[in-house]
């Protein structure tokens, strides 16, 4: 599994792309390739879970636009691996 960290700021264009971002990670999330995503408690950023490897993974982000969105940065990406769980 790989964790995916973002870093948000206010900015108009994340909040204008933000529904059709939410709506690709419910359709990866249906397929099984995504565990979960949400961001903090107080939207400075956020975290994903990613049930896919490294090359999937790039591939993903660079198909959805919103993490080259102003507003948006990927801060990390790091593997995973769960003892409890998934």
């Amino acid at each position: 599994m790989l964790i995916v960290e973002l870093a948000f700021t206010e900015t108009p264009e994340r909040l204008a792309a933000r529904p059709a971002h939410r709506a690709a990670l419910t359709r990866l999330h249906e397929e099984g390739r995504l565990l979960g995503a949400g961001p903090w408690s107080d939207d400075s950023g956020a975290l994903l879970v990613f049930c896919v490897g490294r090359p999937e993974l790039e591939a993903l982000l660079d198909e959805d636009p919103y993490y080259r969105t102003p507003g948006v940065e990927v801060t990390a990406v790091r593997e995973w691996w769960p003892v409890v769980g998934p």
